[in-house]
């Protein structure tokens, strides 16, 4: 989810704290508890920071260790010491089980994310998506808002915190059942799809549709259970060329394979260089696909420069690539 709904559920976690009597009654507790509750909201995230690397550094890694199964043990312990040393008098044990829960929380929700999270290593290297919740969901973060301010305005916390509570885990029921259906319609509307990629959008009756056959790739809309489809393409294999080979062992283009499972491909002669250039079909925004890898390779087979992320225009890729073609 986005950092605004993580802070919005961390506020909802210290509602339900309060149910913890060494929370409600200390006042020592209750300061290291909530701040325990509002680091550990936010901070499988920390590794946000490697944006400042680049691209591909942050794609092969956002939502990986930090998400995973050590982390979520590790983060709540690092965070209860701390707290504890700065708190004089906090409870050690309630403030490790409340940040446990709030890891555990923002782990649990990004599963539900098309992008997902590498929530189960070291045991398995898999991106767990199950794709029913956008990462920025009005309803999901408007329903948190209102308990907020409901529990602010005088209501009982415990009951609050678990009314929203139980209202998401039949929103989440919903948006699966709706899911569900469009998935049906898109092997009605595609004939034969051996893949089919369906991911939420903001508005609660649209989604992102992508399907393959044997033959071509699909890219469309679903509105309720009408689909409608926007683009096809053919499926061709990659050409096998040395300067192919060489743009597919940068960095970039390697980042954009391990993410993207659905992607067209393109090569064309930029000046004096080949351009190889991948698009991730998941994403089409406006008759655009923002989404992309590309490498220019040299006659001596060198990636001169390279870039994966979003573009929107080609004069931004150009800016990116720091690249001029020669005409």
């Amino acid at each position: 989810m986005d950092t605004g709904t993580h802070i919005a559920m961390g506020v909802a976690i210290s509602g339900l704290a309060l149910a913890d009597s060494a929370v409600a009654n200390d006042p020592s507790t209750m300061g290291a508890v909530f701040a325990g509750i509002m680091v550990c909201s936010l901070i499988p995230d920390i590794d946000t920071v490697l944006k400042l690397r680049n691209n591909a550094v942050y794609l092969r890694n956002h939502r990986g260790i930090t998400h995973s199964v050590p982390a979520v043990m590790l983060w709540p312990l690092l965070i209860s010491i701390l707290l504890t040393l700065i708190v004089p008098g906090a409870e050690f044990l309630h403030v490790w089980a409340w940040t446990f829960l709030a890891v555990f929380i923002h782990v649990f929700v990004d599963i539900f994310n098309s992008y997902g999270t590498q929530a189960l290593r070291p045991f398995s290297q898999k991106w767990v998506a199950i794709g029913v919740i956008n990462t920025f969901d009005p309803i999901f973060f408007g329903l948190h808002v209102i308990a907020i301010l409901a529990w602010f305005l005088g209501t009982d916390p415990l009951a609050t915190m678990s009314t929203l509570y139980i209202v998401i885990f039949f929103y989440y029921l919903l948006r699966f059942a709706v899911k569900s259906a469009v998935k049906r319609s898109v092997k009605k509307t595609v004939p034969g799809a051996t893949e089919i990629f369906i991911a939420p959008t903001m508005k609660f009756f649209q989604w992102r549709v992508a399907a393959t056959t044997e033959v071509d790739h699909y890219v469309g809309r679903a509105y309720g259970r009408s689909i409608t489809l926007y683009d096809r393409f053919k499926r061709e294999p990659m050409p096998a060329s040395p300067q192919v080979s060489a743009a597919l062992e940068d960095p970039n283009l390697k980042a954009f394979v391990s993410f993207s499972p659905l992607y067209r491909w393109s090569v064309s002669h930029v000046g004096d260089l080949y351009e190889v250039r991948l698009i991730d079909l998941r994403y089409r925004s406006k008759g655009y696909y923002p989404f992309v890898a590309v490498a220019h390779v040299n006659q001596d087979l060198e990636v001169v420069n390279s870039y994966t992320g979003w573009i929107f225009s080609e004069d931004k890729l150009r800016k990116k690539l720091k690249f001029a073609p020669n005409n």
